[in-house]
């Protein structure tokens, strides 16, 4: 006998509430590190380092228009901590955890020299794991860096410039620090654990597993290149990596900051940068306004993307160009995205919004493009969005017109 109307609509009910709590049962056993921002924003997520990752993909408006291009942006300011450095933050601490380096609350410290931003993502996880955090950090970078680690409590210890051959260089002093402490505990539980973010290859690990993943859902796979500068080389090597793997003939380009001789060891094989000719040079380590990317020395995560991906029998390395961009273009490209796109983004997301500029009018239309956007302006208040500062070094803080003044590489 045929079903009256009611038994359908019980019959659908049933199936369609089976099918809303496989879903939710679905969900919630998948790890926060896994959920997809949709899939987070139907459930609780455990403390402040569920809400890391799964950042949105923003397409620059400005830029598509301009290039014919769908250029992208990968909004890592949205993280909690307020850039892409949380992925490592949350990464290395656990697996220092799972290797038994760190046991929560128990007054062991993590330590760590760094531009800013890397330190204000394990001050904050630290403290939601339970951890003290000891940040060392050049004493040229934006001061507001400084106030931010303040705020989460970390102790900030601040050191001239100097290449990383001096014992007093940031990086060593914060090797040197984890080193020492703990050191008259007999019972060993009170540790200090030195992050090593430059040479840690569990850096490019995080971004392997995460970001890489995170970029190829978002774009379904349909992605031509994809653009990033390189401080650590944690996350291009990550991404570059895990995309040249799913993604067969996606080129991977390096933006990078004058002074900084990453950009012709890519392009040339020789380490160099003309602010490096004798009698030019203003600032150390590398002379640029721009911070958190950009070297003169190559660092193991950077180092591996200059090798060729296993099985690649033309023994290519998986960068396929290199941009050096200039500081006038980084600051000139910040004033055009918040013009145009109201974008308030940090030094290193707009030299690789330049880069990527480039890499559009070089690829030509129909093409798609992903970058990174790291952080916000925010960070960058009293030196690279400073306009009395820029003005005093030469630079013009307004809008371009057009997007025809960046120079043509």
């Amino acid at each position: 006998m045929p079903l009256d109307n009611s038994a359908h609509i019980c019959t659908a009910a049933a199936v369609l509430t089976a099918a809303v709590c496989f879903q939710g049962w679905r969900i919630l056993n998948k790890p926060e590190s896994k959920r997809t921002a949709t899939e987070r924003s139907a459930v609780i997520v455990h403390g402040i380092t569920g809400l890391i990752g799964n950042t949105p993909l923003i397409r620059i408006n400005s830029l598509s228009d301009a290039t014919g291009c769908e250029i992208l942006g990968k909004a890592e300011f949205l993280n909690p901590g307020g850039s892409s450095k949380d992925r490592i933050a949350l990464y290395l601490i656990e697996q220092a955890e799972k290797s038994g380096q760190l046991v929560p609350h128990t007054d062991s410290c993590i330590f760590e020299g760094t531009s800013g931003s890397t330190g204000i993502s394990l001050a904050m996880v630290a403290r939601a794991k339970g951890y003290l955090c000891h940040i060392v950090m050049p004493s040229d970078q934006a001061i507001e860096k400084s106030q931010l680690l303040e705020r989460h409590g970390a102790t900030v210890e601040r050191v001239a410039p100097c290449s990383i051959v001096d014992k007093n260089n940031f990086v060593n002093v914060a090797r040197r620090r984890a080193a020492e402490y703990g050191a008259d505990d007999k019972s060993g539980t009170r540790r200090g654990y030195f992050v090593n973010q430059f040479e840690n290859p569990l850096n490019s690990d995080a971004h392997y597993r995460s970001t890489g993943p995170e970029i190829f859902q978002q774009t379904n796979g349909h992605i031509h290149a994809f653009v990033h500068g390189s401080g650590t080389g944690g996350t291009i090597a990550g991404v570059t990596h895990y995309l040249k793997q799913q993604v067969p003939g996606i080129m991977s380009f390096l933006a990078d900051p004058q002074g900084s001789g990453l950009a012709n060891k890519v392009n040339h094989g020789v380490m160099f940068a003309a602010t490096e000719r004798e009698g030019t040079r203003r600032r150390q380590q590398v002379d640029t306004l721009v911070e958190g990317v950009g070297l003169n020395r190559l660092t193991r995560n950077f180092a591996n993307l200059l090798k060729p991906m296993q099985g690649d029998s033309k023994g290519k390395c998986m960068l396929d160009g290199a941009v050096s961009v200039s500081d006038r273009d980084a600051v000139r490209m910040s004033r055009w995205l918040m013009a145009n796109d109201g974008l308030f983004i940090g030094s290193s997301g707009a030299i690789n919004c330049v880069t990527t500029l480039h890499v559009a009018r070089r690829l030509g239309q129909g093409h798609t493009i992903v970058t990174i956007l790291a952080d916000s302006g925010q960070r960058h208040l009293t030196k690279f969005w400073n306009d009395q500062a820029m003005v005093s070094l030469g630079h013009d803080v307004n809008a371009p017109a057009t997007l025809d003044i960046f120079e043509q590489q």
